[in-house]
């Protein structure tokens, strides 16, 4: 059976802020995006090779061997960017019935990464963003930031970049990014409101393109890839950002 490839629905950044408003989601293409921060591509590809490394997720309930990742946090206020001391991720069952509940612990990034200009730049940009969309007149939140790093293969026949299904991630804004996308079919977005009907399908094909959403408003998944060479991957990004604390903060700290 032939795989259907929809095009993302491009927007301008200038645009996102109000799509994201208005519909509750908004795509941008790398080279928007990258000028947007006041970047170029290949500042963003500089990180491509801390997908290389990411050890396995030990914590796939579904008795998985496709994704490896890594995790960090940090805290965006206004223009400044800091990197917390590692911590566990941890989401309740209601935004995550497969891996809801559990104190998750993976390896954090890298510091190359973290320490890099484009980095601090992205995670500043965003926060920027959603003090746009979530804030009145001209204040800022102090936004609790979660990176994960993911790597879906093919290795075993099948990667499966959500194991939970369509879901919401129990924060304000999501973005995901794809950093990479080689030797696989498969992989399509589907975006769609938590209480009406409409909704989008995609497939997110160049890297360094990027997805938004209101994940108050939005229900979200990407369906299984499968291997179209030896060797398939795809990379992707997905940061978060959530007011008021990390999820799970109040249950790390009574066990502290």
């Amino acid at each position: 059976m032939a795989h259907i490839i929809f095009s993302p629905p491009y927007i301008p950044p200038a645009q996102a802020a109000q799509s994201l408003r208005t519909h509750g989601y908004a795509v941008l293409q790398p080279e928007d995006f990258a000028q947007w921060m006041g970047l170029s591509v290949n500042d963003l590809q500089a990180m491509d090779a801390d997908w290389q490394g990411l050890p396995p997720d030990a914590f796939l309930k579904d008795g998985g061997r496709y994704r490896r990742r890594r995790h960090s946090c940090f805290v965006s206020d206004g223009d400044h960017v800091q990197q917390v001391p590692h911590r566990a991720h941890w989401q309740p069952v209601e935004y995550n019935a497969l891996h809801g509940g559990m104190q998750r612990m993976f390896d954090p990034m890298l510091d190359a990464t973290t320490h890099s200009p484009a980095w601090l730049a992205m995670i500043n940009a965003l926060g920027q963003l959603a003090d746009q969309v979530f804030c009145a007149d001209d204040l800022h939140e102090r936004w609790f930031v979660e990176a994960h790093q993911f790597r879906i293969d093919t290795t075993d026949g099948i990667g499966r970049p959500t194991p939970e299904g369509a879901h919401r991630d129990g924060v304000d804004l999501v973005a995901v990014l794809l950093v990479n996308r080689k030797g696989v079919k498969g992989g399509e977005t589907r975006v769609f409101e938590a209480t009406g009907p409409n909704g989008q399908r995609f497939t997110l094909t160049e890297p360094w393109s990027i997805m938004l959403l209101d994940d108050a408003r939005m229900i979200h998944e990407t369906t299984p890839i499968q291997p179209a060479e030896p060797g398939g991957v795809r990379d992707t990004l997905v940061l978060t950002y959530r007011r008021g604390n990390f999820q799970g903060a109040d249950l790390q700290e009574s066990a502290s």
